[in-house]
């Protein structure tokens, strides 16, 4: 009679266990609790901070979330990169068809880019003076739809140092055709969050990462100037000074200023289209900002020079397009004016600007 319980017990035991097991299975299937999602290797997971992981992100009728990932870095792979995408459709008065959206956010880990177009691409992006530089010592940006941290010298790859980078898109698809919008993946602090959980994630998998992990607790200081109409002098720079014309659509964002950095950047907006790059000015005094640069041509009349201020090694870069009225003309002495009047703004001796 006892063995015969203790049997039954055992059998009860093992089918509430299976049940478990298999209520468990159901949860993560399904995403509930206790399980959450994660993308991008683990980095990230749902409702972990930023509104865009969060179930608000997929509070819409009809919204999905998914992720496409590579493989993670590696010490044999320096590139990765992954894409969290949330979908929906919402009916259109004006159509058969339903409206479609599309919020994605983008993170990617590896060198910066060798082609001098590309590396002059992923500088007005990452540089753009709408963010503000990362707290704490860390070395990079971070603003509401991008964000960009230069890892340590050990995760370099021949010679170029390694970043991981954030950015967001937003499109909307109907019978007017496709649109770009504006789309804000979470508060600064929130991406900042998602940055160094991606890094961290990435640099060990790579075999790279420092003893501690990279973290932020400081306030992030935020850019103070909202965009504004781009006048003379330009980004508020003494002797930065373009032709726009009176009612253009150009805008300005003067971003941080700072003893070891600088930013500004111009675009020119097109309601539905991504902005467009149009003017950007650098100066960086940190050696792991300061590293980023390598590998553009180099001068005065390429929008490159370096300098010695303080000791330090200092960079200064413009970028300007051609297509601006008058730039052409006048591109390398607007740069030499930049250069010159932020020297003087933080103290570089007269001669050590090359």
């Amino acid at each position: 009679m006892g063995g015969s319980r203790r049997r039954r017990g055992t059998l009860l035991a093992g089918a509430v266990a299976g049940a478990v097991l298999v209520s468990g299975i159901g949860l993560w299937a399904t995403d509930s609790w206790p399980f959450r999602d994660s993308y991008c290797w683990g980095a990230w997971k749902q409702n972990s901070g930023a509104a865009f992981l969060g179930d608000g992100g997929v509070a819409k009728s009809g919204s999905e979330r998914r992720a496409t990932e590579s493989a993670p870095p590696s010490a044999g792979r320096h590139h990765a990169r992954c894409t969290v995408a949330v979908t929906s459709t919402v009916p259109d008065d004006d159509s058969d068809e339903p409206l479609r959206f599309k919020e994605q956010v983008t993170v990617e880990y590896g060198p910066v880019p060798t082609g001098v177009a590309e590396h002059r691409a992923w500088t007005a992006r990452y540089f753009d003076g709408s963010a503000s530089r990362l707290p704490d010592g860390l070395d990079g940006l971070v603003a509401g739809d991008r964000a960009m941290l230069v890892l340590p010298a050990g995760c370099d790859v021949d010679g170029r140092p390694s970043a991981v980078t954030i950015h967001s898109e937003s499109t909307g698809d109907g019978h007017l055709g496709r649109v770009n919008m504006p789309f804000t993946i979470g508060s600064r602090s929130d991406v900042t969050r998602m940055l160094l959980d991606a890094a961290n994630t990435g640099m060990r998998a790579a075999g790279c990462a420092p003893d501690e992990p990279l973290s932020a607790t400081s306030p992030i200081v935020t850019v103070a100037e909202d965009d504004e109409t781009a006048g003379n002098p330009l980004c508020r720079i003494p002797g930065l000074t373009l032709d726009f014309s009176q009612g253009s659509r150009y805008r300005e964002q003067v971003g941080v200023v700072a003893e070891r950095l600088q930013t500004c950047s111009v675009v020119w907006r097109t309601r539905g289209e991504p902005d467009e790059p149009a003017a950007q000015f650098v100066m960086a005094g940190e050696p792991r900002m300061v590293a980023l640069f390598k590998g553009l041509p180099e001068g005065a009349d390429k929008g490159l020079v370096r300098a010695e201020c303080h000791g330090r090694q200092t960079v200064f870069y413009g970028n300007v397009r051609s297509g601006l009225k008058g730039a052409r003309e006048h591109e390398r002495q607007v740069f030499m004016n930049f250069t010159e009047s932020v020297s003087r703004r933080i103290g570089c001796e007269a001669g050590e600007v090359a």
